[in-house]
């Protein structure tokens, strides 16, 4: 058993790892969106990114402690620095055996406000950890996870197969397939290769399967198969910035299933059909293109690095990266009132809806449904069902008033400390200020460092 210490680890590298013998995870580079910090999270695997220099500073068969909760790592821990964390980890895991108990019931507020509650995924084994931690469905399929560290694109058939277990195994709850969003940061080896100086703005996600049409329909085709075994398939294109786009991704949809028609292989003809909201322009005609689908999918990670205009896995400017930040939770408004004009359903799939700092302004915008790692489930519907949604709305009519992300965070920590004391107890209450990183100089002086990974 060890930890992996890197100065980073890309999609494909992470999914090489040996989880079953991986302790934790700490990198020079990233951010708490990053790849690392997603995966991280939803296997349940302490770790901290962004700390610039660990790679340099912790040496092979060092003793480390990493702190998950609070973004500190500590470099050849004292005894009583060690005695101090087990009885951390001790209360930590006592506190969510408690709520886990509580996991499996409904996410209703006390004044009766019901929201979803689903899981992300990237791979199959994740749907015990889904069902076990109180998902009512999947609500992000990270399609691309499969494709990677592959010698070639995988075929119509085996796709097929790996999409028919996973909505087998969900079966009756929804799964929310979203088409491959792969670009220059998750390359694979049959990827054709991408010289671009800035692969966040460049040929990645709906963009590249628009420009790669073939690889796109055979996804397409496989998927829809997928949805004619028990009808809970939905599917969702990601990075979606204007209708043109859509219709162009719809209309190579509609090939796909004229084809599967003619062929009588057997589909769901009424697959429902999503957006993800990414970036800052699909916000602006949220309400043209919430005539085109049957739901929208808040992906906060992208859209507050395009709204804020920072590079979400860049650890110099990770510090910026700020959900709290008034023009972001503008846009998560607009967004939920568009959707919700139009009559169709809202949620949220992003890093941001498994944070349960964020509860109160995600029940007070009143989503639908919110979507995470397995593991935060359980504290998420823990804070749910204690709230009032009446109260959360009364918060965010205040928050919206504010001017800086600042002003919000001191207001939001004030409510939280006051109404769930005990979810602060052991969770770090650093974690509710901005991303904050330190370099292994200080952590030599200090014993700790890192930036913050829930």
């Amino acid at each position: 058993m060890s930890i992996v210490v890197a100065h980073d680890l890309s999609p494909a590298d992470t999914a090489q790892l040996q989880l079953e013998r991986t302790l934790g995870l700490v990198t020079d580079m990233g951010g708490r969106t990053s790849h690392t910090s997603i995966i991280a999270r939803s296997l349940n695997i302490p770790a901290v990114v962004g700390t610039e220099l660990i790679s340099k500073t912790a040496h092979t068969g060092d003793i480390l402690i990493v702190d998950g909760t609070t973004g500190r790592v500590i470099i050849g821990p004292t005894d009583e620095e060690i005695s101090t964390y087990y009885e951390r980890q001790e209360e930590l895991e006592a506190y969510l055996k408690e709520i886990r108990r509580r996991a499996h019931l409904p996410a209703q507020t006390q004044d009766g406000f019901l929201v979803n509650m689903e899981a992300n995924i990237e791979l199959l084994e994740e749907v015990v950890a889904a069902k076990d931690n109180g998902a009512e469905g999947v609500g992000l399929y990270r399609t691309e996870f499969f494709f990677m560290n592959r010698a070639d694109f995988p075929d119509e058939e085996t796709l097929f197969a790996q999409y028919r277990e996973l909505a087998e195994l969900m079966a009756p709850q929804w799964v929310t397939m979203r088409t491959l969003d792969l670009g220059a940061d998750k390359l694979t080896t049959w990827h054709p290769k991408l010289k671009e100086t800035n692969p966040a703005l460049g040929l990645r996600s709906i963009r590249l399967c628009l420009h790669y049409r073939e690889l796109f329909k055979t996804q397409l085709r496989a998927i829809l198969r997928a949805s004619g075994v028990a009808r809970n398939v939905r599917l969702m294109f990601p990075l979606v910035s204007g209708v043109g786009e859509l219709l162009e991704a719809k209309k190579i949809l509609k090939e796909a299933e004229e084809e599967l028609t003619r062929q009588r292989v057997p589909f769901d003809e009424h697959l429902p059909l999503g957006v993800m909201i990414e970036v800052p322009s699909a916000v602006a005609v949220a309400d043209m293109l919430a005539e085109e689908v049957d739901f929208f999918s808040i992906g906060t990670n992208d859209l507050i690095q395009y709204t804020l205009a920072i590079d979400r896995g860049n650890e110099h400017v990770a510090y910026l990266y700020e959900p709290l930040h008034p023009a972001v939770l503008r846009f998560l408004r607009q967004t939920v009132e568009a959707g919700h004009k139009a009559k169709i359903s809202v949620s949220m799939c992003g890093e941001m809806a498994g944070e349960s700092i964020y509860v109160p302004i995600l029940l007070g915008l009143q989503f639908d449904t919110l979507s995470m790692n397995p593991q935060s489930i359980p504290r998420v519907k823990n804070l749910i069902c204690r709230s009032r949604v009446k109260d959360a709305q009364r918060l965010v009519r205040k928050i919206l008033r504010l001017r800086t992300a600042k002003e919000i965070s001191d207001l939001l920590r004030k409510t939280m400390l006051k109404n769930f004391p005990e979810e602060f107890r052991v969770f770090d209450p650093v974690a509710l200020g901005p991303e904050r990183i330190h370099t292994p100089r200080q952590k030599r002086r200090n014993r700790s460092s890192g930036a913050k990974t829930p």
